[in-house]
């Protein structure tokens, strides 16, 4: 099993959705981000060049989740997994996007889209 660096419960209020009410009015959304990262280095090192900074990686996953809507959670992975894979140090990423006030139309807990993706 590899290494893991994960950022879970990351939230904001944004505006993605296919319905015109998502999109004005907007929602909470929450992602959570697992990386798969070889760790050694690091550990090694003691050195944060060694890693993933998941500081700057919540900063950059919070600015595409409260960025340019769009209609669907899948897309929404999507931009968030490219985010994580830009870091040449991320082998690979799941993500997980949250949509807990979704209207269904009856009771539930939470709506979520997964996605798993590796680097090429």
């Amino acid at each position: 099993m590899p290494d893991q660096i994960a950022v879970r419960g990351l939230t904001a209020h944004a505006h993605h959705g296919v319905y015109a009410f998502e999109r004005e009015k907007g929602q909470t959304f929450s992602v959570d981000a697992v990386l798969d990262v070889d760790t050694a280095p690091a550990a090694a090192t003691d050195d944060l060049e060694g890693t993933v900074n998941y500081a700057e990686l919540a900063q950059q996953l919070h600015a595409v989740l409260t960025g340019e809507p769009v209609d669907l959670l899948e897309t929404l992975a999507q931009r968030l997994a490219d985010v994580c894979l830009a870091n040449r140090l991320v082998d690979a990423v799941q993500i997980v996007v949250h949509k807990p006030e979704a209207d269904l139309g009856v009771p539930f807990d939470d709506v979520t889209v997964s996605i798993r993706r590796a680097r090429s």
